[in-house]
């Protein structure tokens, strides 16, 4: 065994002129890090395998000279077999380290949205199933279900909790016009439909903003970010370009989104102050058929500025 390592040493110092030549003109034949490079190669074939040799031969003399063939055979070829086996190494623990980067990124990243999603709860929230709809549910409360779905099926939860504000706030509505008016009454069917024209308008909103997320869903920005602060300097000019164009994009998807959900709390305010103003209403006096008229007249006032504010946020 001794023998066999002194052939080896042998062996193997005697490669490390060659594949030195040969990593001095090509380095990426001779050394298997991602980007090779010449000093890589100086360090390997002047320092590091020469000092492995050298160990190895030091060690052997324990047992006397007496170098084997089947040592230096095996020395003569250590490093050509050697360099693939430790590039499929490196790439399998780089590969590794970017998943579990990457895990890592998408766990802090569904923390912060949950984070959002909770700070973005309010008192008495009534939360939307889109699976299991409420069973009184009507045409406006489905079409909040769908719009919810739209959003967590990109991946935006921070966003679809929007969709359980508006539901919580229609309920209460019709809870309020329910206590101040009967079903029959013509005062409770328009009013209704003016709450369910503001709604619909919100639900045509959320789906906007499904839309506009889903487009950058595969786009990981803070991969993109970490590429472009690590390896900025050693990326193309192309590539570079390419990754700051993808980080636009995000931004102004963002910002788009961010318009989109202000409009939504135009519209979340309207219906606040509509329930206000026909909880004022004091049905049991003889003026209340005219406070009542005054309260749709004011609704159909929010319902009009709602609408421009979204004709001048678009």
């Amino acid at each position: 065994m001794l023998g066999f390592l002194q052939g080896f040493s042998y062996g193997l110092f005697l490669t490390c002129l060659p594949w030195l030549l040969v990593g001095l003109i090509n380095p990426r034949l001779a050394v298997p890090i991602e980007p090779p490079g010449r000093l890589q190669v100086i360090l390997r074939y002047c320092l590091i395998v020469p000092f492995i040799s050298l160990l190895l031969w030091l060690t052997s003399l324990w047992g006397g000279f007496g170098p084997t063939l089947a040592g230096w055979l095996a020395g003569l070829v250590a490093i050509p077999v050697a360099l693939p086996l430790e590039r499929r190494l490196r790439r399998f623990l780089e590969r590794r380290r970017v998943r579990r980067f990457r895990e890592r990124l998408a766990a802090e990243a569904a923390r912060r949205r949950a984070e959002e999603e909770r700070d973005a709860h309010e008192a008495g929230l009534m939360v939307l199933d889109p699976a299991r709809p409420p069973a009184e549910a009507d045409d406006l409360v489905l079409a909040l279900c769908r719009a919810k779905q739209a959003l967590l099926d990109v991946h935006r939860p921070d966003l679809a909790v929007q969709a359980d504000r508006l539901y919580s706030r229609y309920r209460h509505l019709l809870g309020v016009l329910e206590g101040r008016f009967d079903r029959g009454e013509l005062a409770f069917a328009r009013a209704r439909e003016l709450v369910s024209q503001v709604g619909l308008g919100a639900v045509d909103t959320l789906h906007s903003m499904a839309a506009q997320a889903g487009g950058v869903v595969n786009v990981d920005g803070e991969f993109v970010r970490r590429r472009l602060s690590r390896e900025g300097r050693r990326l193309g000019t192309q590539e570079r370009e390419a990754l700051r164009r993808r980080l636009e994009l995000l931004e102004e998807t963002e910002r788009r989104l961010g318009e989109l959900a202000a409009r939504n709390e135009a519209a979340l305010t309207v219906l606040d102050d509509t329930a206000v103003s026909l909880a004022r209403i004091e049905t049991g006096r003889p003026q209340a058929s005219v406070t009542a008229e005054r309260a749709l007249a004011e609704l159909s006032r929010f319902v009009s500025r709602a609408d421009r504010y979204g004709r001048s946020g678009s």
